[in-house]
């Protein structure tokens, strides 16, 4: 992981490689950063799972065929609000994965808040057998635990950009 030069006291901007020891260092750097700006510890705690589960998806689904392809991090905090924007690389076969990820952000916003999409998730989760391996909660965690408003982009370079945005009250 490295920081781009960029980086000021209210953004955040990393170069993640794909290995999933990266995490941990993204976590680190994540609450560093929001303690800097002062944020409450819940909001920290909020804001870092947010970055943590997008940047797990970006490692999960991204298509990292060329030597140095990494994952984009940057977290700005501006006017009592977080944006976090995780950017990577997806090839031909992410477009499932990008489905998916349309699907699930369109069905959380057809909920009246995220707390009844969180509660939809899990129930479904309890009703599928454990040996199927995977929850699909990360999305839904962001938008009720985490307090954000999930959107993402593609561009014809085959670049996928994932955003959160959250109010915060420090």
């Amino acid at each position: 992981m490295k920081r781009n030069v960029s980086s000021s006291k209210s953004e955040l901007d990393l170069l993640v490689s794909s290995d999933w020891a990266e995490v941990l260092k993204v976590n680190e750097a994540v609450v560093e950063f929001l303690e800097s700006c002062r944020l409450s510890p819940e909001v920290v705690s909020q804001c870092t799972m947010v970055v943590c589960e997008l940047v797990e998806n970006g490692i999960k689904y991204g298509y990292f065929d060329k030597d140095g392809a990494m994952v984009r991090v940057i977290a700005r905090v501006a006017r009592g609000s977080i944006s976090v924007q995780v950017i990577n690389p997806v090839g031909k076969s992410s477009q499932v994965y990008l489905q998916e990820l349309d699907r699930t952000i369109q069905w959380v916003r057809g909920f009246q808040a995220p707390f009844e999409a969180y509660i939809a998730r899990m129930k479904a989760i309890s009703r599928e057998p454990l040996e199927a391996g995977k929850s699909g909660l990360g999305l839904v965690r962001i938008t009720y635990e985490g307090r954000a408003v999930l959107d993402f982009f593609l561009d014809e370079n085959e670049t996928l950009s994932v955003s959160a945005v959250s109010d915060i009250m420090s």
